[in-house]
This record gives structure tokens, C-alpha cells and sequence, in this order.
């Protein structure tokens, strides 16, 4: 059955409010509302030599996206922020669908890479990481000692 657009893509979920039912409030939710699993999509290819990474952004700058490593953890971190004292003189606002807040997505990367092996490159909305595969430290095997007795 074809509904009508302004129903959206999930008219009982509109309608009933599902998530509420519950036991948590999801931060995410509240800050992005219903469509907060489809924010900050990522890719994740593997490579001979590397992993890519395809991260939808859109509507952000490039001075908005912030990408930190640390700890083995690479972190991509964007923020965005609506200007409230700017007023509309051509009319009311009748609907505002555009978000202000931050959002942010970690990855484990391992150890034994630095800042300068991530390549990073931002055009149109699509943030993409060329990530080095790089052999994880080997972990010490556990040796057990022996009780006498």
C-alpha cells in the first residue's frame, strides 16, 4: 500500500511511538529524534594493505569534524551548532527539522598507530579514512607456575 509522503517511511512508529515503550531514554534519540540510527552511517571496507572508511556527514563543514586518536581508539567527532539569535524577517518558522548538538563514533584501531598513518579527506558530505593495517603486538603467552605440595 503506497501512503501518502507526509506520512514518512514509518507511519505506525509515528503514530505509536514505539521507542518510548522503552526501559531507557536514548540520549542519541533526544538530541536527533526518531532518525538518530541513520546519523554518522559508516562504510567499512578491507584492503590488501589497508581499511577505508566511508562516514556520511552531511550537512557538516570541515572545520565542524574533529578526528582524534588515542589510545588505539580513532574518534570522529563533529559538532554543529544553529545560530538562535539569527531571525527569519521574510516569516515564522512553521517547522524546524535542522539539529544543533554534537555527535561522535569511535573506533578501535590498535596501538601501534600514529597520527600521521591516517589519511583523511572530506568532500560533500562523505568523510573518508585510509586506514594502514598494521600487525597487532604479539601477546605474551601465559605461563602457569606449578604449586608444589
Amino acid at each position: 500500500m503506497l501512503l501518502p509522503s507526509i506520512f514518512g517511511e514509518n507511519l505506525l512508529d509515528d503514530f505509536m511511538d514505539f521507542g518510548k515503550m522503552r526501559d531507557f531514554e536514548d540520549v542519541d534519540r533526544k538530541l536527533y529524534g526518531k532518525r538518530a540510527s541513520r546519523v554518522m552511517k559508516t562504510d567499512v571496507r578491507e584492503h590488501e594493505g589497508s581499511y577505508e572508511l566511508d562516514v556520511d556527514l552531511p550537512g557538516f563543514k570541515k572545520d565542524e569534524i574533529n578526528i582524534t586518536l588515542n589510545d588505539g581508539y580513532l574518534t570522529i567527532a563533529a559538532a554543529k551548532g544553529l545560530d538562535k539569535d539569527e531571525k527569519d524577517h521574510k516569516g515564522r518558522i512553521i517547522r524546524q527539522e535542522r539539529y544543533a548538538g554534537s555527535m561522535q563514533r569511535s573506533f578501535y584501531v590498535g596501538d601501534n598507530l600514529k597520527e600521521e598513518d591516517i589519511k583523511a579527506k572530506f568532500e560533500n558530505g562523505l568523510l573518508k579514512l585510509d586506514i594502514p593495517k598494521v600487525d597487532a603486538k604479539k601477546v605474551p603467552e601465559k605461563k602457569t607456575i606449578m604449586i608444589e605440595g
